[in-house]
């Protein structure tokens, strides 16, 4: 017998993997790319950031979307995690000593048992 919230709790755990997994093969693919990771799920009073990295003098924030169709995780990003993406680099950049750096803010869609794809200057402030 599954105690009640068994199986969703079980999903919440899968998809959490699933996710943490998708932010691991991201940031590799960064790396490849010639970008440094600054950050990983990183948290802060005004929002929360997947991957921070810096390449030459741009600071980069990028939200990482996995979804099994990455058609889907396109589309999944909304305006109001934008907003708390954007706020939370810029408190980032403010405490890292970065303010005089670029910023800009990608996504990496990852699923599908495909290499990230990488959506450079996803969206502007």
């Amino acid at each position: 017998m599954t105690a009640p919230g068994g199986a969703a709790t079980a999903r919440r755990r899968a998809s959490e993997r699933a996710g943490r997994r998708a932010e691991s093969l991201c940031a590799l693919a960064l790396r490849l790319k010639g970008y440094r990771i600054l950050a990983r799920r990183m948290r802060n009073p005004v929002g929360e950031v997947d991957i921070l990295a810096l390449r030459g003098r741009t600071l980069v924030a990028i939200e990482v979307k996995a979804r099994a169709d990455r058609a889907v995780a396109a589309y999944a990003l909304t305006p109001r995690q934008r907003a708390r993406i954007e706020r939370a680099a810029i408190l980032f950049a403010a405490q890292r000593g970065l303010a005089q750096c670029d910023l800009r803010f990608d996504v990496m869609l990852a699923g599908g048992r495909r290499w990230p794809r990488h959506i450079v200057n996803a969206w502007t402030p």
